[in-house]
C-alpha cells in the first residue's frame, strides 16, 4: 500500500497529488494507491489515516507514504509509531507553531469547503508529534531550500541523520517533484 497525504488546505487534486497517482499507475499499476481526502482537523484527519493502515495490516501489505507539507509531519508519525517507509516532501515540523496564524474562518481552495480552525484543533495536530526520529532508515526527506512557507532548516535539523535531498531555490510546491518519483519508488521499494 501506498498512502498520499496532503498537507493543509490541499487535496489529491493537487499538483503533486495528481502527478503522484498519474506516475503510480503508470509504472506501479499493481500497486494498492490511495491519496484520500483528508478531513480538516487533525483528529479526524488521522482518524482516516489510521483506517488505511489498519486495512493494510489486515491485509499484510507494506506500509508506505508520502506526505507534503502536513501530510509530511503525519507520515512521520505513521511511521514512527506504525512502521513502514515515508518519503517527505517539504514536511512541517512543528505545525502547531504555525497554527495561531490561521485561526478562524478557512477555505480549502481545492475543494471550496469553509470551515473554522480553533485553538483545539492547535491541541490536536501537537499530539501527533514526532520530536525524536527513532528509526531514520524509513525515511526520505526532499526539501527545497526557497520553500517560502516553511523554513527548511527545521526539517534539516529534525531529519539530519535520515536520507535527505536538499535542492536550492525551488518553493513550498516543491519544483520539478515529477524528477524525483523513480527515487521516490525505489526508496519505498514499490512492486
Amino acid at each position: 500500500m501506498l498512502l498520499y497525504i496532503h498537507g493543509f488546505n490541499s487535496s489529491p487534486f493537487s499538483d503533486k497529488a495528481v502527478i503522484t497517482a498519474k506516475y503510480m499507475a503508470e509504472h506501479h499499476p499493481s500497486l494498492s494507491f490511495h491519496q484520500p481526502q483528508l478531513p480538516n482537523t487533525p483528529k479526524a484527519a488521522m482518524a482516516l489515516l489510521l483506517e488505511y493502515v489498519a486495512a493494510a495490516r489486515q491485509a499484510n501489505e507494506p506500509l508506505r507514504y508520502i506526505g507534503s507539507s502536513l501530510g509530511g509531519y503525519f507520515a512521520s508519525y505513521l511511521a514512527e509509531h506504525h512502521g513502514g517507509r515515508a518519503v517527505l516532501v517539504n514536511p512541517a515540523v512543528k505545525p502547531y507553531e504555525l497554527f495561531d496564524d490561521f485561526m478562524g474562518p478557512q477555505c480549502n481552495p481545492y475543494t471550496g469547503e469553509h470551515y473554522v480552525l480553533q485553538p483545539v484543533h492547535k491541541d490536536e495536530v501537537a499530539q501527533f508529534n514526532t520530536p525524536v526520529i527513532r528509526h531514520p532508515d524509513r525515511f526520505l526527506v526532499l526539501l527545497q531550500t526557497g520553500d517560502e512557507v516553511l523554513d527548511y532548516r527545521q526539517a534539516l535539523t529534525k531529519y539530519h541523520h535520515c536520507q535527505l535531498r536538499i535542492e536550492a531555490g525551488g518553493d513550498h510546491s516543491f519544483v520539478g517533484y515529477e524528477q524525483h518519483l523513480q527515487t521516490i519508488s525505489q526508496f519505498l521499494h514499490l512492486p
